[in-house]
């Protein structure tokens, strides 16, 4: 059984995003034992931001006359493509950044569509773990309330293009304990806390037979 895992953290040291994932994937390779997992690290190994402009430009390219630099990007496309495709459980760790994804994530998400096809569903009725974290709150009610265009995005991409069985870890308000004048959140942080490592067990609890 193969475990694909993602994280997006900038900051792995002091990941919130990792630190639920790190748990969702402990569970999981507990539960089903023999799991072999595959790693991706864009934060610390980012992916060329051209790759995905010279993977797009190589597919209206006759074959023969495409650069090396095209070839090498569409052979990178078709490795992310795989590295999804091959996946019997996935755990993304992806942190809201300037109120959407991150452009290394972003380039990610494209040179794999770029690698199969736009509606290649990548992930169809595979488990998968979206573990995203926010620093303030995005809540009804809260002054950003409607501020998160990740979490939109990733369901889009995740669930209606992949078609992946996805259940989304969010823990909001992860700046709380550390930034001045949100010391009034900080109970309210401990519970989204508290309720997104309840999930991550739940989901890395999961088996499947072999």
């Amino acid at each position: 059984m193969n475990l694909f895992r993602l994280d997006a953290s900038i900051t792995p040291g002091a990941s919130a995003s990792a630190e639920l994932a790190d748990i969702a994937e402990a569970q999981w390779t507990a539960a089903n034992p023999g799991t072999t997992v595959t790693r991706r690290h864009l934060g610390t190994d980012a992916l060329p931001a051209d790759a995905w402009t010279l993977a797009v430009t190589a597919g209206f390219t006759p074959a023969e006359e495409r650069t090396p630099a095209q070839v090498e990007a569409l052979a990178l496309g078709a490795t992310l493509a795989a590295e999804l495709r091959d996946a019997d459980a996935a755990i993304l760790a992806v942190p809201l950044y300037n109120y959407g994804v991150s452009q290394h994530f972003k380039t990610w998400v494209d040179l794999a569509i770029a690698g199969a096809s736009p509606t290649d569903p990548l992930l169809q009725g595979t488990p998968t773990a979206l573990v995203t974290t926010l620093g303030g709150g995005y809540g009804p009610g809260a002054p950003r309330e409607g501020w998160d265009h990740s979490t939109p995005y990733l369901r889009r991409v995740l669930a209606d293009i992949w078609q992946a069985d996805l259940t989304v870890i969010k823990r909001e308000l992860t700046l709380a304990d550390t930034t001045p004048g949100m010391e009034g959140l900080r109970d309210i942080a401990r519970e989204h806390h508290s309720a997104a490592v309840a999930t991550a067990r739940r989901f890395g609890a999961r088996t499947l037979a072999a």
